[in-house]
């Protein structure tokens, strides 16, 4: 094979654990801080950037495996490097810490790309729309009642016309919750709820029905393990009328999906570039839910989302996390702001437009 005329030149890798504003908890887990791991690639006159939300060690993945693999390839072939990170893991295993350093790696390189070629990434990719609806989420288990109205209330005042909470942690007053999220929010907009795959299938069905009669509820997202499909096809052909169950935010390749997808466990198919090895395969995993007929959901960081999203032939609406959309304004200039319940993605700059601010991640993680 011949040498590429724009060879993949280096990766610096860089991680960084940044508190909470307030200790956060959903249906099944808690915690207090969020480590990013943020790749460049380089490449000629053009440095490209990616990014996920993972442990320390997928850092040192990307240093000690990726990195020797991509360096030398072509930048203009994302696909391809692809290809060749997923050959290298081989016998490490491809769900979890290995698909989130690919993941990194590969938005790097698509963003890489788009700037060599002096095109905003969602141009690039083919954008479909011009903007990219979003739903406002938090809400979390750990919050109290008045911090709860509070944050969803805000994002209603925003303009954005959904928001999401969290639930499980106590079912025996989720009801109460849900009702107090409705009465803060008002009547017009919708309301999400996110129990992390806390219940059974029992307690999932009888929490819709209170969901739905205590705050509208309109989507219910992991009522039970989404490991669980049989579960999730129940609570599915079980749930009132009106409200989407939703899952997948834990699909770290394309055979995740078509299981989910194939067993009509859920009405909205979810994914995250930052764990589903990147755009590469976001994009295949678009084409499976156009074959099924499924509307793809993105889940969390909302920055590194936008300019994928806007390319998704079956997208629906864009997780606007609470953790994750602080973090970025914290790290990345060039960070979207929503505006009338959408974010825009940038057509004036090549790539993402996200620039990385160093100085201040090392001061903000400290």
């Amino acid at each position: 094979m011949s040498k590429p005329d724009q060879p993949i030149a280096s990766l610096q890798v860089d991680a960084y654990t940044i508190p909470t504003d307030s200790p956060e908890a959903d249906g099944t887990l808690r915690w207090s801080e969020t480590t990013i791991v943020v790749v460049h690639a380089r490449s000629g006159r053009a440095t490209g950037l990616g990014y996920t939300y993972a442990d320390l060690a997928t850092a040192r993945l990307i240093e000690s495996k990726l990195a020797a693999v991509v360096c030398g390839l072509d930048a203009l072939s994302p696909p391809g490097a692809w290809k060749e990170m997923v050959a290298s893991i081989r016998n490490l295993g491809r769900p979890g810490i290995c698909s989130m350093a690919i993941a990194a790696v590969d938005v790097a390189l698509w963003d890489l790309k788009a700037r060599l070629l002096e095109l905003p990434l969602c141009r690039l990719l083919g954008a479909v729309r011009e903007e990219v609806a979003i739903y406002g989420s938090g809400g979390f288990t750990s919050y109290d009642d008045e911090h709860l109205q509070r944050q969803l209330s805000a994002w209603i005042e925003e303009g954005i016309p959904r928001v999401k909470m969290k639930v499980g942690s106590e079912p025996e007053r989720d009801p109460i919750r849900v009702r107090m999220a409705r009465a803060a929010i008002g009547d017009k907009a919708e309301l999400f709820v996110d129990a992390n795959g806390a219940y059974s299938v029992p307690q999932a069905l009888a929490l819709a029905e209170a969901f739905a009669q205590q705050g509208g509820v309109s989507w219910f997202e992991e009522p039970v393990s989404s490991d669980d499909l049989a579960g999730l096809r129940a609570v599915r052909d079980r749930s009132p009328r009106g409200m989407s169950i939703a899952a997948g935010e834990y699909g770290y390749d394309l055979p995740y999906f078509e299981r989910m997808l194939e067993a009509g466990a859920v009405d909205v198919q979810q994914a995250d570039v930052t764990r589903c090895a990147g755009i590469t395969e976001l994009l295949r995993i678009d084409g499976l839910c156009r074959a099924h007929n499924r509307p793809l959901s993105l889940h969390c960081g909302p920055a590194i989302h936008v300019h994928p999203a806007a390319a998704l032939s079956q997208f629906v609406h864009l997780e606007y996390f609470h953790d994750h959309e602080r973090i970025e304004r914290m790290l990345f200039d060039g960070v979207p702001q929503p505006r009338g319940g959408a974010l825009v993605p940038d057509s004036s700059v090549p790539g993402m437009g996200l620039e990385f601010k160093r100085r201040d991640a090392e001061r903000l993680a400290a």
